[in-house]
């Protein structure tokens, strides 16, 4: 497909801009000095996920509704979605007064699910992928009559995610690179459009969880790949097993690269846009720090626009990055510790942790199933503390006190 056939075009995205603008939030693309600090680059984040839906999806959307024509919109609209389209749709359609019917994935995340509900989208749970959605929503939109609402490979849809990449120009008007989540590839098609055809040197780099690579596949292959099988990922939003005929197009054209992260990766960006940014980011989002952070693509750019696609993250999910990244970071510890079954002896331990300026959050103590000696028994300490030497203290003033001690559940070794 030539440039002059693609089929969104810089015009396009402007013009969305205008039909959008004021139903829209223009969202912060602020510098991020602890990011700068850690990466040498000027940082700034693209912050999406303040969105009203918590999501960028609903420029897409809410353009692809104006376009509907007045028959259109009393026969009503359906897509399929595995969270933030859904969102969007449902938000705007029911502002608009148009009825919505939303199909999402029965591993669609119980936040979006609910919210989704309460926007006003009657939603049908159905497959375990957004391609399984995809299916059923297409054949109930035939059944029904129903005008669908592609959740990224609508020019219209492009067009409105597009818009911020007009924006992100408009705020920090000398970008050199700017760095997008892809799924689908509606999001990194529309910036990718809006941008390198008012400014063809900025880069473009698009960021896929591992589990779903099909933009990458594609590339590589020349051909539009669909992935086989599929894993579960933590940013399910960009969980596609099939890019866009026309997003493909285009980020053949103006995407710079396309590259990958790991799950463990994604967790942590998570962790640090919690924790240093003060932003909740959902997994999708996070791609773009996991990326940069992990030096996953090589660019001579200063200054780089990380887009933080949305917001909408189930709260266990959260509580399980958390637990797990500050075990990682050593500040969270479960150690297992033999003792003498007497009297006092799980306080003189508790001594020690004292001692050390370690708190005690959870104290298991197991006499029955353990497999102690008799006489003796088994106790299991979570333990809050400062990083890995802070450990080591604690675990040697245990083993200098003659404590056999258990680091989770491997055996800690005498450099430990």
């Amino acid at each position: 497909m030539s440039q002059q056939n693609l089929p969104v075009a810089h015009a396009d995205v402007v013009s969305a801009l205008i039909a959008i603008q004021h139903s829209i939030y223009q969202s912060p693309f602020e510098r991020t000095e602890t990011l700068s600090k850690w990466t040498g680059k000027q940082v700034y984040l693209k912050l999406e996920n303040l969105q009203m839906t918590g999501s960028f999806k609903e420029r897409g959307a809410l353009n692809r509704l104006l376009k509907l024509r007045p028959e259109e919109r009393s026969r009503g609209v359906i897509t399929a979605s595995a969270g933030n389209h859904a969102q969007g749709v449902a938000f705007h359609a029911t502002r608009l007064g148009i009825r919505s019917t939303i199909v999402m994935p029965e591993t669609t995340p119980l936040i979006k699910v609910v919210s989704t509900r309460e926007l006003g989208g009657d939603v049908i749970l159905h497959g375990t992928s957004y391609d399984d959605a995809y299916a059923h929503a297409c054949n109930l939109c035939e059944e029904r009559a129903l005008v669908f609402v592609h959740p990224f490979d609508d020019p219209a849809v492009i067009a409105g995610q597009g818009t911020i990449g007009l924006e992100m120009q408009q705020q920090v008007p000398d970008i050199e690179a700017v760095v997008v989540p892809v799924g689908g590839g509606g999001l990194i098609s529309g910036i990718a459009v809006a941008m390198k055809e008012s400014n063809p040197r900025v880069t473009v780099i698009g960021v896929e969880a591992e589990a779903f690579p099909s933009m990458q596949a594609s590339i590589q292959a020349g051909t539009i790949t669909s992935i086989r099988g599929g894993h579960h990922t933590i940013a399910d939003g960009i969980a596609t097993k099939r890019v866009g005929d026309n997003t493909f197009a285009i980020v053949q054209k103006y995407v710079d690269e396309v590259v990958t992260v790991s799950e463990e990766e994604i967790a942590n960006a998570i962790l640090i846009l919690i924790e240093r940014e003060k932003s909740v980011v959902e997994g999708a989002g996070a791609t773009t720090l996991a990326a940069l952070i992990n030096n996953r693509f090589h660019t001579d750019a200063r200054k780089i626009g990380l887009v933080l696609s949305g917001g909408n993250i189930d709260v266990n999910m959260v509580s399980d990055i958390i637990e797990r990244g500050l075990v990682k970071d050593g500040r969270r510890i479960r150690l297992q510790i033999i003792l003498p079954d007497v009297p006092g002896a799980l306080h003189r331990v508790a001594g020690i942790i004292c001692e050390c300026r370690a708190n005690i959050i959870q104290v298991h103590h197991d006499r029955e199933f353990s497999d102690a000696p008799i006489g003796q028994a088994e106790l299991h300490l979570t333990l809050e503390t400062r990083g890995d030497e802070h450990i080591r203290e604690i675990v040697s003033a245990l083993k200098d006190r003659g404590y056999p001690v258990k680091r989770n559940t491997a055996a800690l070794n005498d450099s430990e």
